[in-house]
């Protein structure tokens, strides 16, 4: 399993959110694209950008600055924002290897299934930032986690069984910049529901036992953030988790 560094980008600066409220904003210092390159010589293949300022306008607002990020030679895989077939194009021509779609996927799945057919599943990845409700089903939050999707992730999951969807981000909300650890139950069931997609676990790493943990429940990946910048996870596991030690 792979460790994917993430940096969330507010302002052009380098930020953490917890539970993904605004109110509750870290700020680091640190230059976007320097870490980036500080990523990549640690062995991480794939980084993780989330365009906040883009989440909340509901159109990509960093392109510049992914272009930055993806000219220090590690692939990257955005999202924030993406709102339409443009969308997803100015990002590509931004250099972004993979774009996350959230919002658009949830609300409108049949426009999803037509840009994975146009695009190709490597050039997108389904978002799922989750919720549990009071009934014990897990639904998407959409606009910057401001707003909550009535539709069941098991039902639009499986709505997308005839499409080529290869790549899914999950995030369940309440771990997700807290420090309380994965949420190890919720991706055993969806790496075990649906193994033709590769999964990628994201919310409350906190150091490799977690890692590891996840890594025992089917997933491909797990996203990393506050961990590696807070040094609770060291740079010298990306390499290792990517030569599989």
């Amino acid at each position: 399993m792979k460790i994917i560094p993430a940096i969330d980008l507010r302002d052009g600066r380098v930020v953490r959110l917890e539970q993904g409220d605004f109110a509750r904003t870290r700020h680091f210092d640190h230059d976007a694209a320097a870490l980036a390159r500080r990523y990549a010589e640690a062995g991480a293949a794939w980084l993780h950008v989330v365009d906040l300022d883009g989440a909340r306008a509901g159109k990509p607002m960093q392109a510049e600055l992914l272009a930055q990020i993806a000219a220090s030679g590690i692939r990257v895989q955005a999202g924030g924002g993406v709102r339409s077939r443009d969308d997803v194009e100015t990002l590509l021509a931004a250099g972004v290897a993979r774009v996350v779609v959230g919002s658009v996927a949830v609300r409108e799945p049949a426009t999803f299934s037509e840009w994975l057919s146009s695009f190709g599943a490597e050039r997108l990845c389904l978002a799922l930032d989750l919720r549990r409700g009071e009934d014990g089903r897990w639904r998407s939050a959409l606009d910057a986690w401001q707003s909550q999707s009535d539709t069941d992730c098991a039902e639009l999951l499986d709505g997308f069984a005839d499409a080529s969807l290869r790549h899914v981000l999950s995030t369940d909300i309440a771990r997700d910049g807290m420090g309380e650890g994965p949420n190890l139950a919720l991706y055993r069931e969806l790496a075990a529901r649906w193994p033709q997609s590769e999964w990628i676990a994201s919310g409350g790493v906190r150091d490799r036992r977690d890692v590891d943990a996840l890594a025992a429940t089917g997933v491909a990946a797990c996203v990393a953030g506050t961990a590696l910048l807070d040094g609770t996870l060291a740079l010298e596991e990306i390499g290792r988790c990517s030569r599989g030690a």
